[in-house]
């Protein structure tokens, strides 16, 4: 039998974590001695220890190496999910860094532009969370993201041609609440408002007149951050003789930025 002090030594695990491994039932002493306490090993666990370090090394919790030792079928399939999941915080990790990168060297200001007429096919999205927090703003723009797939295919179905960057606006009315927020998905199309909404019965179809914008673009994805950053910049923007329609505010999501671009009105209409 071997010590807990002999043992911490030939497997690098610190008394102190051999006492939390035998709480959590993951690495338990072959022997406890009922009047001292002291904890003795057997040269065979070792093994055990050496792999329970290899996992927690890997990044698994305790809870995971406790079921990758209790089910050892199961335990592939465990270290390949766990893989994914860091392939994922990695990714948003780069991705994280290339944003706060050009947010550093950049830092995007808003600009006028001239925005030419369009035929626009509009669809109500499902309602969706506020985005209170992290979760509930991933979960809003993975519901949005799919309406707006499932629009430019009912598009495409009917013959018509989508003519852009799609995007997504609050719908007119819409109040925060904990039942949800009510958005629509909008995409530009090409041809006449009258034979589209023929082609598109289940869809609106209008006519936008060509006038002045105010637009922003954040890099990275979407976020609660970014949305109340936009809304800063344009509100603080100085503009003669007009306001920014904040009703009216689109949101554009591109590959690695997303873009907030709101109509400008003359403050006498």
């Amino acid at each position: 039998m071997l010590s807990i002090k002999d043992f911490s030594e030939m497997t690098h695990l610190s008394a102190q974590t051999l006492r939390y491994y035998h709480a959590e039932g993951v690495l338990v002493p072959a022997l406890v001695d009922e009047q001292t306490g002291y904890r003795s090993y057997t040269f065979d666990q070792i093994e055990q220890a050496m792999l329970i370090s290899v996992l927690r090394q890997a990044g698994l919790g305790v809870k995971e190496v406790r079921r990758a030792l209790g089910e050892p079928d199961a335990a592939s399939a465990l270290l390949r999910e766990h893989t994914a999941h860091l392939q994922r915080r990695r990714e948003e990790q780069d991705e994280a860094i290339r944003a706060a990168q050009e947010l550093l060297e950049t830092r995007p200001e808003p600009c006028s532009r001239r925005v030419p007429a369009m035929t626009v096919v509009s669809q109500p999205a499902p309602v969706t969370p506020p985005g209170r927090d992290r979760q509930e703003w991933d979960l809003t723009e993975a519901v949005l993201r799919a309406a707006t797939e499932d629009l430019i295919e009912v598009v495409r179905s009917c013959g018509a041609t989508p003519a852009g960057t799609p995007w997504r606006v609050l719908a007119p009315g819409t109040v925060f609440t904990k039942e949800g927020t009510f958005w629509l998905v909008q995409v530009p199309v090409l041809g006449e408002a009258a034979a589209l909404a023929v082609l598109l019965p289940n869809a609106e179809v209008q006519e936008y007149g060509a006038g002045e914008e105010l637009s922003i673009t954040l890099p990275g994805r979407p976020s609660l951050a970014k949305y109340c950053t936009a809304l800063g910049r344009l509100l603080a923007h100085p503009v003669d003789g007009v306001f920014p329609d904040l009703g009216r505010l689109r949101h554009l999501v591109h590959e690695d930025s997303v873009e907030f671009s709101v109509p400008l009105r003359r403050a006498d209409h």
